[in-house]
C-alpha cells in the first residue's frame, strides 16, 4: 500500500451530545464542532486531558458511535450512511488499537485465533493461507519467532507482547488508517518506547495513515507530524507538532506543556522549555 492509495479522513463539524447522568443537569457535549482532516499517509496526534473528548471522537471515527451533528467522510464516502458490506469494508479500512491490551484480548482464545479472525471476517482468507499470514503479521510486530506465540493465551504474554498482538490483529484487516487510543499508556515505561517505535515503523513501511490519541505531548512529538489539542470537547490548537510544542498559542496547550515533569527543575543546569522541546530526540 502506498500513501497515495489511502483516502483522506475528514471530520466535519462533529458534535456529540450525551444526556447527563445527574438529574436536572440536562445534557453535555463530549465534543463540540470539531473539524480536521487526516491526509493520506499522515500521522496526526489528538491530545488532551482525560475527559476532553478524545475517545469519543475515536469511537465516532471508527463507527462505534454516531455524531449528534456533523459528519465523517472517508474519501468521498459518508461514514454515517454506510450499511451492510459497505460498513464492513470501512471497518476493515479503519482499525482501532485500544488502550488496554488486557481487556482487548479474549482470555480464552489463542494468539493464532485472535489474529486470524480478521483474515476470515474481512478478507475471507482460506485457513491454509491464514496460518502463513498470521506468522508474517506476528513477526512484523516483533513477536518472533512467531511459532513461540501462536498457541499462547493472553495471560502467558507480557503487557508489551499483548499490545503487539492487538496491533497485529489490527493489521490483519489490511487497514488504511489506524486509530491508536493511548496505545502505550498502560504499559511499563520500559515497554512504551518499543510500541511507539513500532507504530512509526508500520506507518512508514505500510503507507498507513495514523491517528494517535494521547494525553502525552512528548510521545506525540515522537510519533506524529501534526498535533490537534482538544480541551473540554473543543479543538483549541492545531499545527505542526514541533512548532506547537515549541511555540504554543493557546493557554491550555501551555498548561499541558507545563505539566510535563522536568528532571532538571531542581538543578542549576535546567534547560529552558524551548530547548527541551527541540532537543531532536
Amino acid at each position: 500500500m502506498t500513501a497515495s492509495s489511502v483516502p483522506p479522513l475528514t471530520v466535519d463539524h462533529v458534535t456529540k451530545t450525551y444526556a447527563s447522568r445527574v438529574r436536572g443537569r440536562g445534557s453535555f457535549h463530549a465534543c463540540e464542532d470539531v473539524s480536521f482532516e487526516i491526509t493520506p499517509g499522515a500521522a496526526v496526534s489528538l491530545v488532551g486531558a482525560s475527559g476532553s473528548g478524545k475517545s469519543t471522537l475515536a469511537k465516532i471515527i471508527t463507527g462505534v458511535e454516531h455524531p449528534s451533528s456533523g459528519s465523517i467522510r472517508f474519501g468521498d464516502v459518508g461514514v454515517g450512511k454506510l450499511r451492510g458490506k459497505a460498513l464492513r469494508s470501512y471497518r476493515s479500512d479503519v482499525q482501532m488499537v485500544f488502550q488496554d491490551p488486557y481487556g482487548a484480548l479474549n482470555p480464552l482464545h489463542t494468539v493464532e485465533y485472535m489474529v486470524g479472525r480478521p483474515l476470515q471476517n474481512f478478507l475471507k482468507m482460506p485457513a491454509a493461507r491464514a496460518r502463513d499470514r498470521i506468522t508474517e503479521l506476528l513477526e512484523t510486530v516483533g513477536l518472533a519467532p512467531a511459532g513461540q506465540f501462536l498457541g499462547k493465551l493472553p495471560h502467558q504474554l507480557s503487557g508489551g507482547q499483548r499490545q503487539r498482538v492487538v496491533i497485529a490483529r489490527a493489521l490483519a484487516a489490511d487497514p488504511k488508517l489506524i486509530v491508536a487510543d493511548e496505545p502505550a499508556s498502560m504499559l511499563d515505561v520500559s515497554l512504551r518506547a518499543g510500541v511507539l517505535d513500532l507504530l512509526v515503523k508500520l506507518r512508514v513501511d505500510h503507507g498507513l495513515s495514523l491517528l494517535y490519541i494521547t494525553h502525552d505531548l512528548l510521545s506525540a512529538r515522537v510519533v506524529t507530524d501534526e498535533i490537534l489539542v482538544l480541551h473540554e470537547g473543543k479543538l483549541v490548537e492545531r499545527g505542526n507538532t514541533k512548532r506547537v510544542l515549541q511555540n504554543p498559542q493557546d493557554a491550555y496547550t501551555v498548561q499541558l506543556l507545563d505539566a510535563i515533569p522536568n528532571p532538571f527543575a531542581a538543578g542549576d543546569a535546567a534547560p529552558p522549555a524551548s530547548t527541551a522541546a527541540d532537543d531532536g530526540r
